[in-house]
C-alpha cells in the first residue's frame, strides 16, 4: 500500500502545464475560422458571376485580401493545434515525434506562406493575375 497522498502518487506523471493555453487557442482559431468561412461564403454569394476575372477584381480589393489573409493563417494554425494533438497522443517514439513535429510545422507554414503570397500578388496585380 502506497502511504503518499494523491498529489504525490500523480506528481511527475505528465506535464499539465500547456494545455488550457493550447485548448483556448484552439477554441479561438475555431470561432475565427467560423466567423472568416461565414464571410467568405456570404461574400462569394453576392458576386454577380465567378469567371477568374471578377475574383481576381474582388480579391484584390483591401477590404476583400486582408480577410483573405487572416481566414489562410487563422486555418492553417487551426490545422497545427490539432494536428500536434494527434501526433503527441499516438506517435509514442521520441524520435519519431520530433520528425512528425517538424514536418507538420514545416508544411503549416509552407502553406500559409504560400497562401498569403497567391493572395498579395492578386492583390498587387488586380485582373491581370
Amino acid at each position: 500500500m502506497d502511504s503518499r497522498t494523491y498529489i504525490g502518487r500523480v506528481r511527475g506523471l505528465g506535464s499539465a502545464k500547456h494545455g488550457g493555453e493550447h485548448w483556448l487557442k484552439q477554441r479561438l482559431t475555431a470561432i475565427g475560422n467560423i466567423l472568416l468561412t461565414t464571410w467568405l461564403v456570404v461574400s462569394l454569394l453576392l458576386m454577380p458571376n465567378f469567371d477568374q476575372a471578377t475574383l481576381a477584381q474582388w480579391l484584390a480589393q483591401p477590404t476583400v485580401a486582408v480577410p483573405m489573409i487572416l481566414m489562410i493563417v487563422n486555418i492553417f494554425s487551426h490545422a497545427r493545434l490539432g494536428l500536434q494533438v494527434l501526433i503527441e497522443d499516438y506517435v509514442h517514439d521520441e524520435g519519431l515525434k520530433f520528425g512528425a513535429m517538424a514536418l507538420l510545422n514545416f508544411y503549416v507554414v509552407a502553406s500559409a506562406v504560400f497562401g498569403i503570397f497567391v493572395v498579395a500578388k492578386l492583390a498587387f496585380t488586380g485582373a491581370s493575375a
